[in-house]
């Protein structure tokens, strides 16, 4: 799971980014709104935690671009302030939910497990499914029916990135960034070789669910 974490207080920065890391979350840190702007376009990002007050672009303002944008990617604002009318501003310009600082880590960590719950079909916290396929998001097992195979980490990511977006297009830019990120020298033939390991697993398997290529665009999903 990929988090963009966009909060102008270096200290809390990085004692969340321990955190996020150690709970398992990939995590990319910015301190001000024109950066957080940028990173949040990419539209790479499982979940973006947004502070409202930040320098050069304040949260609502980057909140209400990367709406007008098109980018859906769900966010969790935080903020000092209390006051009523800055958490009506945010949910109205499309936040999906609001942490006023101090707050407890553990409620940020259920508030990313609730919203994270909502992108796929979850049975509990550690299966997400997508036709007949079951995918433990702990053990790496991907089940259909009752036959199981163990995935490797890359194959994991992958599988897990199409169940998490059914039915859409995925690009294999799409791909590199978000399992291998930015500065990545990750080539084509390498995604091309994790589908074909994956399509092999699925016909293994025995499973209705395939990887269509979309020719020039990319892959997705198909029960």
């Amino acid at each position: 799971m990929k988090l963009l974490l966009i909060e102008d207080e270096k200290e809390l920065s990085e004692a969340l980014f321990q955190i996020l890391t150690k709970n398992k979350y990939s995590v990319d840190t910015v301190y001000d709104g024109e950066d957080g702007l940028d990173y949040a376009l990419t539209g790479i990002y499982d979940v973006i935690i947004l502070d409202i007050m930040l320098p050069k672009l304040d949260g609502l303002s980057l909140l209400k671009k990367i709406r007008k944008e098109g980018i859906l990617t769900p966010v969790i604002m935080l903020t000092a302030k209390s006051q009523i009318e800055d958490r009506v501003t945010g949910l109205d310009l499309g936040a999906d939910d609001y942490l006023t600082k101090p707050f407890a880590v553990e409620e940020l960590l259920a508030r990313l497990r609730s919203i994270t719950r909502r992108k796929g079909t979850v049975i509990n916290e550690n299966i997400l499914t997508y036709g007949d396929m079951r995918l433990n998001i702990n053990t790496y097992d991907l089940d259909v029916n009752d036959e199981s195979i163990r995935l490797t980490l890359k194959e994991f990511e992958i599988i897990k990135y199409f169940m998490e977006r059914p039915k859409c297009v995925v690009s294999k830019d799409d791909l590199i960034t978000k399992l291998w990120g930015f500065d990545s020298e990750v080539e084509y033939n390498n995604i091309e070789v994790y589908i074909s390991f994956l399509r092999k697993k699925l016909a293994y398997l025995n499973s209705k669910v395939n990887i269509v290529t979309i020719r020039g665009v990319g892959y997705r999903l198909e029960d």
